[in-house]
């Protein structure tokens, strides 16, 4: 029988574990929170797929192109898009309760840069909960699967150049997990920024055990920035799902902005609202954008919105009323572990899904909504991969980005604070050459310390002089990545405590 190890428990790993565990294998899954302590929970938008008689498989392909700036994998989208109706289905068989519309058809909303409404969505804005809730029971009683809660990942074991398990640790205490194949789905690294949507625990781990391991990355300079996260309170995310149903970006003068910056306005690409919020806050002295949802109705943004509702309430806010301050923040890792369509990386028997991977799916920007239909998809693609595999085809990777060259700076003393905000400010919404050389040469300063023991830290770090190193490769820019030594009027861009200060 083959054994299956899962570290990560979003979408992807948990769709992972099942499909590897319905095909007959022992599945442990490994989790340094609780079950539900996901990025896959907090997902408030939907999934998007093609199930509508009007919509069309070449019609999300194209969006997802487009957002992705042409350097998408073609073939790891049209995979994502054709197989997509089957695993909203089977999110379906499994317990999901997507929203209806009157006639009992899925209610879809529109997002930005989707040329039709194809996002499904459960709860008003709690997809991501509904989709965890029912993973999760799934799992918790599948036959042949283990949950190991607050165990964390410390390191891939590797013998003879092949992945054959991973240590971990749990209460204080180191053990071995051994397994035929490893499953990386620990989500992104949104920790690594000062202002972000992500959970705490969002903070790379398989992609630093990856990189330890000797498995390529690719794409790390593209961080996705959401463009409207409350700026007041705890950072949490204000869907774009509201602008797609006719909220509006307004600077302090009450003018909408965002024409100046693409014609489709508060429905253009993330990169680019997230970038003209940016450049309408340094104008008006770092104040937070405000997004204007008043037109709704104070019915209608409960209904559909009832967790953005509660939480904007929760601030004393009546976005009914008035417009609520928002400001951007990191959200999404589309770069990670280099994989091929199974979830195969360039180390064999190790997988990575979902947002610690690096399909090729969302090239230099993510179409909204395509994360949890990736994690879905690609899940299930790992988990029979890692149930079957008994040879391992080379996977290809592109040419490796060497981390850059650079003298250790004078830093301060190493604090996870002082790593995010040096990542704001130096490798956020924009970058250049000088600041990126100033953030590589910190963390050269703060990785060549041996006092740094916290294997959380280690890893936050040794992503983070990763992304580094890519942006400084990339010298043009494209999508995410925005070089202001490159192209375009600059953006200042915005110190941390200035971007959640209202």
């Amino acid at each position: 029988m083959t054994d299956v190890i899962v570290v990560g428990s979003g979408i992807a790993g948990l769709t992972a574990a099942l499909h590897a565990a319905e095909r007959g294998c022992r599945v442990t899954v490994v989790t340094k929170g609780f079950l539900a302590d996901t990025n896959t929970r907090w997902a408030q938008g939907g999934v998007a797929a093609v199930t509508a008689p009007d919509d069309t498989v070449d019609s999300h392909i194209a969006d997802t192109l487009t957002a992705g700036v042409g350097l998408n994998d073609p073939a790891a989208v049209r995979t994502l898009v054709t197989e997509g109706p089957d695993r909203i289905a089977e999110l379906v068989h499994r317990g999901v309760t997507f929203d209806r519309a009157a006639d009992g058809d899925f209610a879809r909303g529109l997002e930005a840069a989707h040329a039709r409404p194809r996002v499904l969505h459960a709860g008003g804005d709690a997809t991501g909960a509904a989709i965890q809730a029912a993973l999760g029971a799934a799992v918790r009683t599948a036959r042949g699967v283990e949950v190991l809660e607050h165990t964390m990942l410390r390191e891939l074991v590797i013998e003879g150049e092949r992945v054959v398990g991973i240590d971990v640790e749990t209460g204080g205490t180191t053990r071995r997990l051994r397994g035929d194949a490893v499953i990386l789905a620990t989500g992104g690294a949104g920790q690594l920024y000062s202002h972000t949507t992500n959970p705490v625990s969002a903070t790379g781990d398989g992609i630093a055990a990856a990189l330890r391991a000797g498995a390529a990355v690719a794409d790390l300079e593209f961080v996705q920035f959401h463009p409207t996260a409350l700026a007041v309170g705890d950072a949490f995310l204000v869907s774009e799902a509201v602008r797609g149903d006719g909220a509006t970006l307004i600077d302090d003068a009450g003018r909408r902005f965002a024409f100046d910056a693409h014609p489709d306005g508060e429905l253009a690409p993330r990169d680019v609202v997230a970038r003209a919020n940016a450049r309408a806050m340094a104008a008006q002295g770092g104040r937070p954008v405000r997004l204007d949802a008043t037109a709704l109705g104070a019915e209608r943004l409960a209904r559909r919105f009832p967790t953005i509702d509660a939480a904007v309430r929760a601030r004393g806010l009546d976005w009914s009323r008035e417009p609520i301050p928002v400001t951007p923040a990191a959200h999404y890792l589309m770069g990670g572990v280099v994989t091929d369509l199974d979830g195969r990386t360039t180390v064999p028997g190790l997988y990575a899904v979902g947002e610690t991977a690096r399909t090729g799916v969302h090239g230099a920007n993510r179409l909204a909504s395509n994360s949890l239909l990736e994690g879905a998809v690609f899940g299930a693609r790992a988990g029979e991969a890692a149930a079957t595999d008994r040879a391992w085809p080379p996977v290809e990777a592109p040419a490796a980005v060497p981390l850059p060259v650079v003298a250790a700076a004078s830093a301060p003393p190493f604090t996870r604070a002082a790593l995010q905000e040096l990542m704001w400010e130096h490798a956020g919404l924009v970058r250049d050459d000088d600041g990126l050389r100033r953030a590589a040469g910190v963390l050269a300063a703060w990785a060549a310390d041996p006092r740094l023991r916290n294997a959380e830290d280690a890893g936050l770090l040794l992503v983070a002089q990763h992304v580094v190193g890519a942006a400084l490769a990339r010298t043009g820019s494209v999508g995410a990545h925005f070089r202001a030594d490159e192209a375009g009027p600059a953006v200042t861009s915005l110190p941390a405590q200035e971007a959640l200060a209202c």
